[in-house]
């Protein structure tokens, strides 16, 4: 019989788009012991943290709970609650993550509509409302924050725009939501999909997400109770009832809400965590903590500028928590990583698509993004890039990054 050592994972400072360090008191709160799913103690836990949800989403949605599972769960959740057959789906891609936004809505039934752009680039605003207007979707699906090329998509004003069309805004916001602004009421937006692994600091395992009325309305018309658990006054024909049992959000509302309706055995430990990240978030502050991550992204490119790298999303719609650098000519990006790891034990992300072999992704998320982290990044990259006979500016990356934060610091930079 095989014998297995206890795990010993080693110590890694990850500076990926996803997942990054949890914070060390949210592994902390997964060691406490498990309550049962109705106990009250775990139900009041179950309250606090979708309050806290509301808050980090800048929303006064009555609905803001985790779906148990990875940030796609909370994807697909909200796409096949509210995608009937036939339904038009616009969704607006510039990176990996709008295809993924296609694939679902393709397998929930969805007639697609696609805007493409460069990967790199992100949409005018009203181009989007134009194509909203031509095509009168019933969903307008986007990602605001697009991990695979470091970009932000702005959406003030498409979400008023849809709003006033009667269009729902479905917003994928994973990399964004807690590490730069993400106004769920201000911008209009009917659901917003988040995410653990990044921003919050707590390991992948659920997908906060939060929907307003509009889209209550339709999870209602679509809402089939399970049998084993449904009352008699559940018992009644649905037209086009919601195809996963699972990712049902009219059922999750149940067990979210004061009815508290058997659906699945809840992820304890992970709504520990979960709890005790957003915790952290709102101590921390929001606004405060935006302005750490713009810190940070300001001292990571000007080291990486110092070095002589150049910068792949050196632009106004830049995602503030993804830096990408361009590969230099000649330098195998494979092996700086592999380097970087085996030597240094920091990970950094390679990309995908056209993208793939020409751009590093370093990740400034959460509990990872941290001064030391930075100047770590920088001094480690250097080393190996000199490793890699890369023509760089040796010495001047952890200089220039240093410049920033004692700037900072003297009160004489403003972010």
């Amino acid at each position: 019989m095989t014998k297995y050592r206890e795990i010993h994972a080693p110590l890694r400072t990850i500076m990926t788009p996803g997942p990054v360090e949890a914070d060390p008191r949210v592994l902390r709160a997964m060691a406490t012991p498990i309550l049962g799913q109705f106990d009250p103690e775990f139900t009041r836990m179950m309250n606090e943290t979708m309050d806290m949800l509301r808050q980090t989403f800048q929303t006064t949605n009555q609905w803001a709970f985790p779906v148990d599972g990875t940030s796609r769960s909370g994807i697909e959740a909200v796409l096949c609650s509210l995608i009937e057959p036939g339904d038009k789906v616009l969704i607006p891609i510039f990176g990996r993550f709008g295809h993924l936004l296609t694939e679902i809505a393709e397998r929930n039934g969805a007639e697609v509509h696609l805007m493409e752009c460069k990967w790199g680039e992100v949409f005018d605003q009203q181009a989007v409302i134009d194509e909203v207007e031509r095509v009168q979707p019933k969903i307008l699906a986007v990602v605001h924050g697009e991990t695979s090329t470091g970009c932000m998509q702005p959406l003030d004003k498409i979400g008023p725009a849809c709003r006033e069309l009667g269009v729902l805004t479905v917003v994928d916001a994973v990399a964004s939501i807690g590490g730069t602004p993400v106004k769920v009421d201000e911008w209009q937006l009917d659901a917003v999909i988040g995410g653990t692994q990044k921003c919050i600091s707590v390991p992948s395992g659920m997908a906060p997400v939060t929907y307003n009325e509009r889209v209550e309305r339709i999870l209602e018309s679509r809402k089939k109770v399970e049998r084993g658990v449904a009352q008699e006054s559940d018992l009644h024909y649905v037209a086009h009832p919601i195809r996963s049992n699972y990712f049902d959000l009219s059922q999750l509302q149940d067990y979210w809400g004061p009815r508290r309706l058997n659906h699945h055995t809840e992820a304890t430990s992970m709504l520990y965590a979960l709890r005790e990240g957003l915790r952290i978030l709102l101590e921390e502050g929001l606004e405060e903590r935006f302005e750490r991550h713009k810190l940070h992204e300001k001292a990571l490119m000007a080291g990486i500028r110092g070095m002589g790298l150049e910068l792949f999303n050196d632009v106004a719609w830049k995602l503030p928590v993804v830096t990408c650098v361009k590969i230099p000519a000649g330098v195998d990006g494979e092996s700086v990583r592999s380097m970087l790891l085996n030597q240094f034990g920091i990970e950094i992300a390679s990309s995908f698509g056209p993208l793939h072999g020409q751009i590093w992704r370093i990740g400034t998320m959460g509990y990872s993004c941290r001064k030391e982290n930075v100047l770590f990044v920088l001094a480690a990259l250097e080393a190996v890039l000199i490793r890699h006979h890369a023509p760089i500016t040796v010495g001047r990356g952890v200089q220039e990054a240093l410049d920033v934060y004692e700037r900072v610091e003297a009160g004489a930079l403003a972010l």
